[in-house]
């Protein structure tokens, strides 16, 4: 409930104090989101945390010159994240003088280099694997990928800064990879049993080390086959390995030869085939083969394809089920006007439901959806904010409870046409979408409370009757979300605090 008063817009400002007083660590991030924080509660709260520190510096309620890293770490390691630290060497000197905060400093993507160099000298492995993720200095990055944990290693090949010399060297493990946690523990070979029977073991399932690491060597190269940055001549050498987790990091580059795409297209693992029809660099040959495998995942990454010709659209569902929902596929995302024309012409009605998902689409087009004799494609043109209200009331009257839903999240759908979709047949999508609705009067948001889910949203709404607000209050299942309810009276709001917490 106190999440709920947190985030309540007409909060008072004596419950404010009481609340940030509170010193609740589940309440920091919902009060730093607020407005109306005096100074004193802003320095407060930023030094609840990191995440609060965070977001306020995010929302520029922190000063740079009102801070003074030894007094305020939280909120100088913020800014020093942010950009925003006036002397970011020397901030990041003092911070350093604080341990507990090397993993948060590690992370730091703008962290000096010369702090950098600090913490690959002194810290424990744990930071040191913050500091291989996001550290972009190409000499760290040396370094940390010659440690001689495995974690570190990997961590190095997922940092967006890693330079290809140094994925390369992970690639091909330089210099060798001298043990893993495996070897360090066992004799081996060994392999680590799925039911294995010693309780503190945290080795996971199927991990193995006959001498050459192989385990920690495939998350090693996994992570760096996954970088765009590794040069390809490396990331081939991985074409033949026995691991489909490693051929399928090699389908998602687009950087390899056409003949290794056609390797790849001989795999026998759906997995790779999948990651390999959604790459656009594979060319349309190899696209409208692999269209012809009879698999829902391989086909719908197919027509997910930002390369995928316009005709295979309909093609690539012949026989499957493609549950695509509301992802819009690039290749319709991207069409040009003369190819709109033909998506919003085509008899499939799956494809003219798909290009409905856009927002940018002609006014003649988008009339055109908005008229379709098959609700699936009203549904999905209905949110358009380009719908006045003769075509949304038209749009109900013939497909009923079928276009509810995409009524109910239209911004401009007036309050009487809300209304109206809670009459007669409905569904619960539509009730989840009227709850949200900043137009919902309160006949619509009472109807609305038939479903739990759409209960939970209404509670928040400001046009819920007052009566149906006091319930959900007293309901502990909604009581958080009627508590940031902005309608609700400053009276039962006051109700909610315990005896005492308020002077007289």
């Amino acid at each position: 409930m106190w999440a709920g008063l947190a985030g309540n817009p007409a909060l008072p400002a004596a419950v404010l104090e009481w609340l940030v007083g509170l010193e609740d660590p589940d309440l920091g991030l919902e009060l730093a989101e607020r407005t109306d924080l005096t100074e004193q509660q802003v320095e407060a709260l930023a030094e609840r945390g990191i995440a609060e520190a965070g977001q306020l510096v995010a929302a520029g309620r922190i000063p740079a010159e009102r801070v003074d890293p030894r007094r305020r770490p939280f909120a100088a390691l913020a800014l020093l994240r942010a950009g925003r630290a006036p002397e970011p060497d020397e901030w990041a000197r003092l911070l350093l003088e604080r341990p507990d905060l090397w993993r948060e400093l590690a992370s730091t993507e703008r962290l000096p280099a010369a702090a950098a160099r600090h913490l690959l000298a002194a810290a424990d492995q744990d930071v040191l694997i913050e500091l291989a993720e996001a550290q972009p200095d190409p000499g760290v990055l040396v370094a940390l990928a010659a440690h001689s944990s495995w974690h570190v290693r990997r961590a190095v090949g997922w940092n967006p800064a890693a330079p290809p010399d140094v994925l390369a060297d992970l690639l091909n493990n330089r210099p060798a990879l001298e043990s893993c946690e495996v070897c360090e523990r066992h004799p081996v070979p060994w392999t680590h049993p799925p039911d294995c029977p010693d309780p503190a073991c945290d080795l996971p399932a199927g991990a193995a080390c006959d001498g050459s690491h192989q385990y920690a060597r495939h998350a090693i190269v996994e992570g760096a086959l996954a970088h765009p940055a590794a040069p390809a001549a490396d990331a081939l050498r991985q074409l033949d390995a026995p691991s489909a987790f490693l051929r399928a990091r090699l389908a998602e580059r687009t950087d390899l030869d056409p003949d290794a795409y056609a390797q790849l297209a001989d795999e026998k693992q759906l997995f790779v085939l999948t990651a390999l029809a959604e790459n656009p660099a594979i060319g349309e040959p190899l696209i409208r083969r692999l269209a012809t495998i009879a698999h829902e995942s391989v086909r719908r990454a197919v027509v997910l394809n930002p390369a995928v010709p316009l005709d295979l659209l309909d093609r690539a569902r012949d026989g499957v089920v493609l549950k695509l929902g509301t992802a819009l596929p690039p290749r319709i995302a991207a069409a040009d006007p003369d190819e709109t024309e033909r998506l919003a012409a085509s008899p499939d009605p799956e494809i003219r439901r798909l290009l409905a998902l856009r927002r940018d689409l002609p006014p003649h087009v988008r009339d055109r959806l908005a008229d379709d004799p098959a609700a699936r494609v009203a549904n999905a043109i209905a949110p358009h904010p380009g719908l006045d209200t003769r075509q949304l009331t038209s749009m109900h009257r013939r497909h009923g409870r079928h276009v509810g839903p995409g009524i109910a999240t239209n911004p401009n759908a007036p309050a009487t046409l809300l209304r109206a979709l809670t009459t007669g047949d409905h569904n619960v999508a539509t009730l989840r979408a009227l709850a949200r609705h900043p137009a919902a009067d309160g006949p619509t948001l009472t109807a609305c409370l038939r479903d739990r889910r759409a209960r939970e949203q209404a509670a928040t709404h400001p046009a819920l009757p007052l009566d149906h607000l006091r319930t959900l209050l007293a309901d502990p299942a909604t009581t958080h979300h009627a508590a940031a309810n902005p309608s609700l009276p400053p009276a039962d709001l006051l109700r909610l605090l315990p005896p005492g917490a308020l002077p007289d």
